[in-house]
């Protein structure tokens, strides 16, 4: 359990300076990505139009789950979460 513990916040706190690029990926990643990760980066176009698409996705997936996490609407007394709050888990 004291390893665990002991890798969990060598990773938490010091695992973040393994995760930027190198000097040489950050003088070879266009402009806006340097610094991110090793590689190559964006190399074309089609490339952003992927990156940003992902972006409004997982924007929109997180948006709407915070929002029917706090207020579900669901009125009906045989919904599921119904049951989960009247048996107390």
């Amino acid at each position: 359990m004291k390893t665990r513990l002991l890798l969990f916040a060598w990773l938490f706190f010091l695992g973040h300076y393994f995760s930027y690029a190198c000097d040489l990926c950050k003088e070879n990643q266009p402009k806006g990505f340097e610094n991110i990760t090793h590689g190559t980066g964006p190399s074309g176009e089609w490339d952003y139009y992927i990156i940003w698409g992902a972006v409004i996705i997982v924007a929109f997936t997180l948006f709407y789950s915070i929002k029917f996490l706090i207020n579900p609407k669901e009125d009906d007394p045989d919904h599921i979460k119904n049951i989960v709050k009247n048996e107390g888990f």
